[in-house]
């Protein structure tokens, strides 16, 4: 009894243990069984070409026929006219990956037939029909070091039910007395060279073009972002998971993200082909990075000021806010400069994604020898709001500024009342800075897609902690 505790014990340190040191994908791909559907009836079309490429090696032997003696025979110049594959299915295999199954298959095929006997010779040509061909094929899924996916054929098996042989010439009538020794060689030939370009194919084509999957971007000069494999993708009865790290970094200088990322509820819902789930931590380490990167810098100068606003950026403006601007500074220019103090964090739920970022506003005079005198220090914080599309690919986004809070940290000239100020700081945010990162935010970063896919038909739902994107696919084969 006392040994029976102590495994258990272990059993439950292991499971402990191993729940610690998972780690939770900051992003999510679920392709459904309807998006693994159309990746089959693109893989099929591609697969009959393949096969009806083949190229099957001549067979000869020799056979011995009753009344007629010891047979030399050749076939050679196999030549495939055509290979159908009606009827496919593809079914996740859990802790695997995919199985293919094809049932019904049929080819055609032609050659040539050489025939040797006593001191008879004779050749001719001949049409070879399959029918009730059956395969099955296994794929396996895994992830390499640099966390591509990978994928090979752990099993490949094909079966022929059924072969006609028709011979023409002079002595076709011969082969008919040993067809069954033919057609079995022939079905032989066959099955082995079907999954061996199975095999090559997988190999060849299937694994170079998952691995157009760009498991690391570069969004600008300064950031690059993480879509590498965490684990191998993981199959379910109905869909087949890619968890990804999902992370933003700096390139200039890549850092430990402070937190970890939640686990993503996934809604089970299959009616897109693909989902994507862009968790919290995905876009808040978008704001650790830039933040580090020092990118949440501006500066609001007079050039930047929009004409309709009907305000210009001197001392002699704000001096209506702080009379005592213009005694010290006259008639001078002036420029801010924004700076986040700290990294801004979002949050998302059902009803959207908010945040309130922090921002500190230097208020600076620039001097007759472009100089700066700084003047005043605020801390602006507001409630903002984002609205995020799928375009071309990529996340795009905007943010909207609700109204601005302000707070005096230090000023060079004296106290003033923020109240007045409170609808000009509004104007300067949403004319000059809002402006530039809505720019940016058009611009975008890109959804984790494999090479010439397309997206349509987007829907899109905000759950606790991640937004969820769903699409149908659309593969664009090369020209």
């Amino acid at each position: 009894m006392g040994m029976q505790s102590v495994a258990v014990a272990c059993g439950a340190l292991a499971l402990c243990l191993a729940l610690s040191t998972a780690t939770n994908p900051g992003f999510v791909v679920r392709m459904t069984q309807a998006g693994l559907d159309y990746a089959q009836q693109q893989g099929i079309a591609i697969l009959e070409k393949k096969l009806a490429q083949l190229k099957l090696p001549d067979i000869s032997g020799n056979s011995r026929v009753l009344h007629v003696g010891k047979v030399r025979y050749e076939f050679s110049r196999l030549r495939l006219r055509d290979f159908h594959l009606p009827y496919s299915r593809i079914t996740p295999i859990s802790n695997v990956g995919l199985q293919v199954s094809i049932s019904n298959a049929f080819a055609e095929l032609d050659g040539d037939w050489r025939v040797k006997f006593l001191f008879i010779r004779d050749h001719g040509s001949f049409n070879l029909k399959i029918e009730n061909a059956y395969m099955k094929i296994v794929l396996r899924l895994g992830s390499d070091t640099t966390g591509k996916p990978t994928i090979s054929t752990s099993e490949c098996s094909a079966s022929i039910s059924k072969v006609r042989v028709l011979f023409s010439g002079k002595l076709g009538w011969l082969y008919s007395l040993f067809h069954s020794v033919i057609e079995s060689k022939l079905r032989k030939s066959l099955e082995s060279k079907v999954c061996d370009n199975v095999v090559e194919s997988v190999h060849n084509e299937l694994q170079t073009y998952i691995r157009t999957l760009r498991v690391t971007a570069r969004i600008d000069d300064k950031i690059g972002i993480d879509y590498s494999l965490v684990a191998p993708p993981r199959a379910t009865a109905q869909s087949l998971d890619a968890d990804l790290k999902g992370e933003f970094y700096s390139l200039a200088h890549r850092t430990t993200v402070p937190f970890s990322p939640l686990p993503l509820a996934f809604p089970s819902d299959h009616k897109h082909m693909v989902y994507f789930g862009a968790s919290s931590y995905f876009f808040n380490t978008a704001g650790i990075a830039y933040h580090k990167a020092g990118a949440l810098v501006f500066e609001i100068t007079e050039s930047m000021m929009p004409k309709e606003t009907g305000f210009s950026l001197d001392t002699s403006s704000f001096s209506a806010f702080i009379p005592q601007l213009e005694e010290m500074y006259p008639n001078m220019s002036m420029k801010f400069s924004l700076s986040t103090p700290t990294a801004p964090f979002l949050t998302i739920g059902p009803g959207g994604i908010s945040f309130q970022p922090i921002v500190d506003a230097q208020a600076y005079a620039i001097l007759p020898n472009s100089s700066l005198a700084p003047l005043f220090l605020l801390s602006l914080t507001g409630n903002v709001s984002a609205v995020i599309n799928v375009r071309s690919g990529r996340i795009v986004g905007s943010l909207d500024v609700g109204r601005i809070r302000l707070s005096l940290k230090d000023s060079a000239v004296g106290h003033f009342q923020l109240r007045m100020m409170q609808s000009l700081m509004n104007i300067l945010t949403s004319n000059t800075l809002l402006p530039r990162l809505n720019a940016r935010l058009d611009e975008g970063f890109p959804l984790p897609l494999l090479d010439r896919i397309q997206l349509s038909n987007i829907l899109m739902r905000f759950h606790q902690n991640f937004l969820l994107l769903g699409a149908d696919v659309h593969f664009q084969p090369r020209g």
